[in-house]
């Protein structure tokens, strides 16, 4: 086409138009809205902006704030929602930026405006329906939606700069450009990613103004003041607030907290994988963008979306180079940093959908560090789009006209009417993801938390491993109020001195008898006077990170005697020990079915007893009963507890069943826990004699096993379902390596 001159090209954004884009995209994710929490950072991030605390380093100050005023909104039935409609907002709004900028982009090319709006729809709607953007816009998981944001607003205005950086008040923009790039590394650091694009596309466009030392000093007034959320840490945290994460109340431990010291990486140039398997992991999260197969039946389908939407947007890139270099030098610069760029900083391990062994792995898919590329990568596949809507309609018939002293050729208006079934590729990933992306009806996460809660006895320590199994509980005691009494004392944590503080100063809650468990009430339950451990906070910061113990060591707590064999005890370790001997047996102490071989390892497992999801400690060895089973590979089975639980009070497995599938295999180990319990339920009820109770146990857990995808392993297992110790090992998900 020839060249257009700038007079006649009509720049007017489409406000109104993209406005409405958005509008539909945020009716979309309220339909496929959760109405609670989910697993990983879900439970932590939703808890942390409820009680405006600090989640894990950096704190993610800006989050907590817009959380906590979205939680208290009157805007939905309940806490979880609102703040699920945060980034259900946060991700719509994006949607629209990509919309204006592809608008943008088509001026010089496209003359009618109703061709521009319908790319740019095409472009919103590729991607806010990407799996990765679409799953996390329905439910917080993350803080991840607020960056896409505002680096989605920092485009737009980039690409706006672009244009006409002479025009009055371009620098302006620039200063703001400035702040929300600071604003945004408060939330994340992520916020940073459009900094070298934005810089590019100053040195492409007007490279004077890095030699402007008044508009310099301007936009770095701007970029700081925009991190000022950060200042709200120390203050918040002095007050103690129940989540607490790295206590940033010194200037040395907030830089810690800042710098993310707890999560130490390697250095970029020691690859944690070979950077073909990191690529191949970019590969393979962008194929699950356009198709997101949960049953594996659909991965040919799945390979040729992949190269479609790969091929347009490769199109898109070339198309955007071609047609319009101003806002190219921005955004190209852009989408390599959010891809080639951040594959090399991340430096991940093989990705956990990879199939490599566990070491060599990630503990959950990181797909969501990448979602930004998804969603923006909409903008260059619709642009391949246009290319082929625009070839097509010239096959179909096209006419001569002038334009300005140029006569050009150029499809007919009726051409475009006919070619433009085309647009609806933009349409696929909408009906392919449906199903896995959406999560509406999802109350499995907080029914999970319930039923762990519940195992407990009044006032008990309820020791867990990683963060599936206790993230959910902060969820269900800090928002929901469910609980409150017990005490939850995650290993991974315990190993800090900032958790091990807040556990010291944890109120004791009152147990609410009413709303409990029917199984606890019409019995007297005392309520501590104190914490679990005996320790002042001067003598919990002076243990030490490890013990060895070189030769056997027998620890006595009344009748309780247990050998802790040779071995390096974590300090967690030896709080829990501690806890046993400060607390025990005025309080009750459970391990987490999710801990494994953790009681074995401090010589405890003979004294444990299945209840439900958690193994209580006794303080003597159990004779056999007809209640009390020994089951092999398994241990002590309290028989009437574990019944009463599972038949009156758990309220996942209907859940489980309901929602029919588990799109995140990582965390597969929660279900399967489920599977687990009734496998040994059933063991103890045909032990005595009660087949008919068991035969129901069996029928819930084949439907949970057909839910989540784990109907194979139940099948090997027929008739019984699967024994928990001759299950694959499923990792619970304790995630070491945030960033």
């Amino acid at each position: 086409m020839a060249s257009i001159t700038r007079a006649e090209l009509d720049y007017r954004p489409s406000y109104i138009a993209a406005a409405a884009t958005a509008g539909a995209v945020m009716l979309l994710y309220l339909i496929t809205l959760s109405p609670s929490t989910a697993m990983w950072d879900a439970s932590e991030y939703i808890a942390a902006a409820y009680v405006m605390g600090l989640p894990h380093p950096p704190g993610n100050p800006l989050f907590v704030i817009l959380g906590r005023f979205f939680a208290i909104l009157p805007i939905a039935p309940t806490v979880a929602q609102r703040i699920n409609i945060l980034a259900a907002l946060t991700s719509a709004i994006s949607a629209g930026m990509w919309f204006l900028i592809t608008e943008r982009v088509l001026v010089s090319w496209l003359a009618d405006r109703w061709e521009r709006i319908a790319a740019g729809v095409a472009a919103a709607l590729i991607g806010a329906t990407a799996f990765t953007v679409w799953n996390q816009s329905v439910v917080n998981e993350k803080v991840y939606t607020i960056s896409l944001l505002g680096l989605a607003v920092i485009s737009w205005l980039t690409v706006r700069w672009s244009d006409d950086p002479d025009a009055p008040g371009a620098n302006r923009l620039l200063i703001l450009i400035a702040y929300i790039l600071g604003l945004g590394y408060a939330n994340h650091m992520m916020g940073f990613l459009a900094a070298p694009a934005v810089a590019v596309a100053v040195i492409m466009r007007r490279p004077q103004l890095l030699l402007d030392w008044k508009l310099l000093a301007l936009c770095a007034g701007a970029l700081l003041l925009g991190m000022t959320p950060f200042l709200t840490q120390p203050i918040r945290s002095a007050f103690n607030p129940p989540i607490n994460e790295g206590e940033p109340t010194t200037w040395q431990a907030f830089w810690d907290n800042f710098n993310r010291k707890q999560y130490g990486k390697p250095s970029v140039i020691e690859r944690q994988a070979p950077i073909g398997g990191q690529v191949g992991m970019y590969w393979l999260y962008f194929r699950w963008q356009w198709l997101r197969d949960l049953d594996g039946n659909w991965r040919v389908a799945q390979q040729v979306l992949g190269v479609l939407f790969m091929g347009l947007g490769l199109l898109g890139a070339w198309v955007h180079w071609k047609r319009d270099r101003r806002s190219f030098w921005y955004f190209g610069t852009f989408m390599l940093t959010l891809t080639v760029l951040l594959i090399y900083y991340l430096n991940f391990k093989y990705g956990f959908s990879q199939n490599q062994p566990t070491e060599l792995s990630e503990v959950r898919d990181r797909d969501y560090f990448y979602l930004i590329s998804f969603s923006a990568w909409g903008v260059w596949a619709a642009l391949g789009i246009v290319y082929l809507w625009e070839a097509l309609a010239h096959l179909i018939g096209s006419e001569r006209i002038k334009v300005g002293r140029d006569t050009v050729e150029l499809p007919r208006r009726r051409s475009w009417l006919l070619a433009s079934p085309i647009l609806a590729i933009a349409l696929i990933p909408l009906f392919t993801n449906w199903k896995a992306a959406s999560r509406a009806g999802h109350t499995d996460t907080a029914d999970f938390a319930h039923d762990m809660l519940n195992s407990v006895e009044p006032y008990g320590v309820l020791v867990t491993v990683g963060d599936n199994d206790t993230f959910p509980l902060w969820y269900a005691q800090e928002v929901e109020g469910i609980r409150k009494d017990v005490v939850v004392a995650n290993t991974s944590l315990l190993n800090t001195d900032w958790y091990v503080r807040q556990m010291i100063r944890r109120p004791v809650f009152e147990y609410d008898m009413d709303s409990g468990p029917a199984i606890y009430r019409g019995k007297q339950w005392t309520k501590p006077s104190g914490p679990p451990i005996s320790l002042t906070i001067a003598q919990a910061d002076a243990l030490p990170p490890y013990v060895e113990i070189r030769e056997p060591q027998i620890f006595r707590k009344g009748t309780l005697v247990a050998t802790v064999q040779p071995q390096v005890l974590d300090k967690a370790s030896v709080l829990v020990l501690r806890m046993i001997a400060d607390a025990f047996p005025e309080r009750p102490i459970y391990l987490a079915r999710t801990s494994g071989s953790y009681g074995r390892s401090l010589g405890l497992d003979p004294y444990l007893i299945q209840q439900g999801l958690a193994r209580k400690l006794l303080p003597a060895i159990p004779s056999p009963d007809r209640d009390t089973v020994m089951l092999q590979g398994e241990g002590w089975f309290d028989l009437p507890r574990s019944r009463a639980l599972w038949t009156d009070v758990f309220k996942a497995p209907e859940s489980i069943i309901e929602r029919g599938s588990w799109v995140d295999r990582a965390s597969v180990g929660i279900p399967y826990l489920y599977i687990s319990t009734a496998a040994n339920l059933y063991e103890a009820e045909m032990l005595a004699g009660n087949r008919a109770a068991a035969e129901q146990v069996m029928v819930t857990a084949e439907g949970i096993a057909r839910a989540t995808g784990l109907g194979d392993l139940f099948a090997q297992q027929a008739p019984a379902p699967p024994r928990g110790d001759t299950a694959p090992a499923i990792p619970l998900g304790t995630d070491t390596t945030r960033r």
